[in-house]
């Protein structure tokens, strides 16, 4: 429900006034929460590196299987060559030795050598083609799990911009009203009716005022730059959440119905079971290495020189299969396994914590939500209680019983409990997605839900002005001051 609801004969919307960025241009239309989340889906730099990631997974598979598939390499060589020869004897009688001739020769060389093998039985690079496919189902969950996180990242920093804009409205419509009475009360020291306390206490609630006003306003700018962080992309306004939002349980109301939806659905749940997969293939692989492997083989090798002026070539083929036996590799292999043991304890010990973990986080946040129902509906109530309680005060600082620091605290408890109602709103409403999102429900169809909710009213990245149509302006005054006398 929007703040217009407890303003009495609220007049139209204040008048915005850009006041943070000159280069904002709005647009006819505001953004709503699904053009933001597309935009998040198609620009996020994290989406993008995680599913580069996956690619690059899935492209290690093929990677591995080459192992398994023909290899054929080919070399060829072409050499001029040029020799030089200085020979010389010596004579067995006399010992004078003689040169008998020096030469050199030039000539060229051809060769060409062409393999192929194909591997019949290697059992390790086998097993670790299944690691590859495991480790692709593993990035299958932990890229969905990205997906989903972004759209709740994505959903928070929406209605934190709403959240943000409520509250500054509560706290500018809070700084008018006690800055008016700020004056009302040194007007009323001027002619002797009230003491200098008093106008020091309205002094001190003005200035924690316009404190709260300011930090509201960083507030809104903050989460106008988170939006633009996630979707790479500035907007100058987006659509309100509308008063008729309804406030109920989740569908199905049963929390265990939630949590075994976790441990079934949850993408980091699954993804840590199948990183357990991973690693047994990981011992799998290690425990293959005392297998030997079987490989076919065919070569070609073909050679030609002209040396002493000699034409013709030489080649020659052959084909086989060998085989390769591992005896003793300094216990390198038994060290493997022992290492990828370790590895899926390890792994296995993970899988149980984020499944508690999840589970834990879906208990709490169906226990939140069902609080926020009930919170909302309290914030609401709060808000006629505390205007009444306002209307009171008044009439009692009129007949001398209340005094004008009683009717500072009601304005403050009344746009406080007006603050705190904007919050419950859009803490049921995150709350509620991200309860979906814990137990692998969240998906565009789900935020398509929640824009439902959207009115098409623009908030503005803008500031409410200080002066006229001003919605709050009932509640501005105070009541007439006490008379002497009295």
């Amino acid at each position: 429900m929007r703040l217009a609801h407890w303003a009495v004969n609220a007049p139209l919307r204040p008048l915005l006034l850009a006041v943070f960025t000159a280069s904002f241009v709005l647009p006819a239309q505001a953004a709503d929460l699904i053009t933001i989340t597309r935009d998040a889906l198609d620009n996020n730099a994290e989406l993008a590196s995680a599913r580069s990631e996956y690619l690059g997974v899935e492209a290690g598979r093929d990677v591995v299987r080459s192992g398994l598939l023909p290899q054929i390499n080919a070399t060829g060589q072409a050499a001029h060559n040029r020799q030089y020869e200085n020979q010389s004897s010596s004579q067995a009688v006399g010992g004078t030795g003689t040169g008998v001739g020096a030469s050199d020769d030039n000539y060229n060389t051809v060769s060409l050598s062409l393999e192929a093998t194909q591997a019949l039985y290697d059992e390790v690079t086998r097993r670790e083609v299944t690691q590859a496919e495991r480790q692709i189902d593993q990035q299958v969950y932990l890229l969905a799990a990205t997906e989903q996180q972004l759209l709740i990242d994505v959903a928070s920093a929406y209605f934190d911009i709403l959240r943000a804009y409520e509250v500054l409205e509560a706290r500018f419509a809070q700084e008018r009203a006690i800055g008016r009475q700020f004056e009302q009360a040194s007007e009323q020291f001027e002619v002797g009716l009230i003491a200098i306390t008093e106008v020091e206490e309205a002094r001190a609630t003005f200035d924690q005022s316009r404190a709260d006003r300011i930090a509201a306003e960083s507030n809104l700018q903050v989460a106008f730059e988170a939006l633009e962080q996630l979707t790479g992309q500035r907007y100058a306004s987006i659509e309100a959440l509308g008063d008729s939002m309804p406030i109920a349980l989740p569908e199905p109301s049963s929390r265990d119905y939630w949590v075994e939806q976790a441990i079934e659905r949850n993408p980091l749940v699954l993804a840590q079971q199948a990183g357990i997969e991973v690693s047994r293939s990981g011992v799998e692989i290690a425990r293959a290495g005392r297998l030997p492997t079987l490989q076919a083989f065919g070569s070609y090798q073909y050679s030609d020189s002209d040396i002493d002026n000699i034409s013709g070539h030489d080649s020659s083929s052959q084909v086989g299969v060998s085989a390769n036996l591992p005896i003793y590799t300094g216990g390198r292999t038994s060290a493997s396994i022992r290492q990828g043991t370790y590895q899926l304890e390890s792994s296995q010990y993970d899988f149980e914590s984020q499944r508690r973990s999840s589970i834990q986080q879906v208990r709490s946040l169906y226990t939140q939500v069902s609080n926020d129902v009930e919170t909302v509906d309290a914030r609401e109530q709060a808000i006629v209680s505390n205007r009444s309680a306002l209307e009171a005060t008044r009439a009692g600082y009129e007949v001398g019983t209340r005094n004008i620091v009683d009717v500072l605290n009601a304005e403050q408890n009344l746009y406080n409990a007006i603050a705190n109602y904007a919050e419950a709103r859009y803490d049921y409403v995150v709350n509620l997605l991200s309860l979906r999102q814990q137990a692998g429900r969240l998906d565009v169809a789900a935020i398509e839900e929640v824009n439902a909710w959207l009115t098409g009213d623009q908030v503005n990245f803008t500031l409410p002005e200080n002066g006229e149509n001003d919605r709050y302006e009932p509640a501005l005054n105070i009541g007439a001051p006490p008379q002497l006398g009295r």
